[in-house]
């Protein structure tokens, strides 16, 4: 038996919307929203009470090993003092990557490794992954496994996100530019990949990032970068999506919500903790957002969850403004003379297809891929086709052998440090 009725369940739903609602006309708007992912909760909790509900996340935490890898680990300075966290996945001059202590390698994986780099002295290759908003480097989870002793990666957290530290601008009440989040790349690639040559890729804020290195360090860009990969992002006009919203509802989040979300930063812990109260809300919040396929691991949606619910409410609210202020269109010519993937997921409503294919008519020669029942998260949601088009990406790139399975390659192992 429930532990709760339809009738609670309801009243749960309608005491979140009248939260939005106190928050100003935006509530109508996000209440769209809302009501489909509480319609879904009070099924659920119809049919599975809260202590089930509760096991069932974390047993899914704990089957689950996605955001499990560790590299090792770095820290870059940006130029207004603030560290940023970075891990690098190294590969030894014989192609043999580092374990932790008692970390096993995948069988027969060492022999592969002679055979595709037993030269002396590969040409050095870094990819480097840059994550979205209110994400972390984890969110890479599958495409890192994959890499993992093929090719030297770096992944780092964006500021304020995942470990690095909150900006110390942002502590003064500055909020964040997409320009700001350029030249924290550049520091991290400074730090982490002072030299040879360079692969970047990036899903959503990420791919915003790698245009803002472009726009103000296109020399850098000329003369290092192999290759770009593009996930999921926008070259600008975030201003004009709809996230599946009707006319009215999108116009009137567009008015307010910027100072919604200032109102809500200024009550952080206060905001948490309904955060918390209405988990179930939210992740439903998240699994419309974030997926576009029906049927998805539940211990991936699990996983985005928590990596979305890690992002502070403040932060959500600092960032909020770059996007509808980002426009970096006049950067993408930096990549037309080098291999470029361009992918998004069909059914993506925070990053809509459309703004890929916008970026593929500035890149004529680049690779546009738009993955069917995709979301926003599709590296998550479908990481094999993510995976194989990065890997003909890399081998384009030069960065990986022809003969490199990089589907059967991938390791779990911690690296030292890790």
């Amino acid at each position: 038996m429930s532990e709760i009725s339809a009738g609670d369940a309801a009243a749960t739903a309608a005491a979140a919307a009248a939260g939005w609602r106190r928050a100003g006309i935006a509530g109508a708007a996000i209440g769209v929203i809302a009501a489909g992912a509480a319609a879904g909760v009070a099924v659920e909790r119809l049919t599975v009470g809260r202590g089930m509900r509760r096991r069932a996340r974390l047993a899914l935490d704990a089957t689950g090993p996605y955001g499990s890898l560790r590299g090792l680990p770095g820290r870059a300075t940006a130029d207004d003092g603030t560290e940023l966290y970075y891990e690098v996945d190294e590969v030894e001059p014989d192609g043999a990557t580092g374990t932790a202590a008692g970390g096993a390698e995948p069988a027969g994986s060492g022999t592969r490794r002679r055979r595709l780099f037993g030269r002396k002295d590969p040409a050095q290759v870094t990819v480097v992954f840059s994550h979205g908003y209110c994400l972390s480097q984890d969110s890479w989870h599958f495409q890192r496994a994959a890499l993992r002793g093929l090719v030297r990666t770096v992944h780092w957290d964006q500021r304020s996100h995942g470990r690095s530290e909150r900006g110390r601008a942002q502590a003064d009440g500055v909020t964040v530019g997409i320009d700001q989040l350029g030249r924290d790349l550049k520091a991290v690639i400074d730090a982490a990949a002072p030299e040879g040559r360079l692969v970047l890729v990036g899903h959503s804020m990420g791919g915003m990032t790698m245009m803002a290195l472009a726009d103000q360090f296109p020399a850098l860009v000329r003369d290092r970068v192999a290759a770009v990969a593009l996930v999921g992002t926008s070259s600008g006009k975030l201003g004009e999506v709809s996230f599946g919203l009707p006319v009215a509802g999108v116009n009137a989040v567009r008015r307010v919500l910027p100072g919604v979300l200032r109102a809500l930063g200024s009550q952080a812990e206060l905001v948490e903790r309904g955060r918390r109260a209405t988990a179930d809300l939210f992740a439903g919040l998240i699994k419309r957002y974030s997926f576009g396929s029906r049927d998805v691991d539940p211990a991936v949606e699990r996983f985005a969850e928590r990596l979305i619910e890690s992002t502070p409410i403040d932060v959500v609210a600092e960032f909020y403004p770059a996007f509808t202020e980002h426009d970096k269109s006049g950067a993408l010519p930096a990549f037309r003379d080098m291999p470029v993937l361009i992918l998004a997921g069909d059914k993506d409503l925070v990053t809509p297809s459309s703004h890929s294919e916008t970026i593929a008519d500035q890149l004529p020669d680049a690779e546009l891929v738009i993955v069917p029942d995709g979301g926003h998260l599709v590296m998550l949601e479908h990481p094999e086709t993510v995976t194989d088009r990065m890997a003909d990406l890399l081998v384009r790139a030069g960065a990986v052998p022809p003969t490199a399975n990089v589907g059967g390659h991938g390791s779990t192992a911690q690296q030292p440090g890790g």
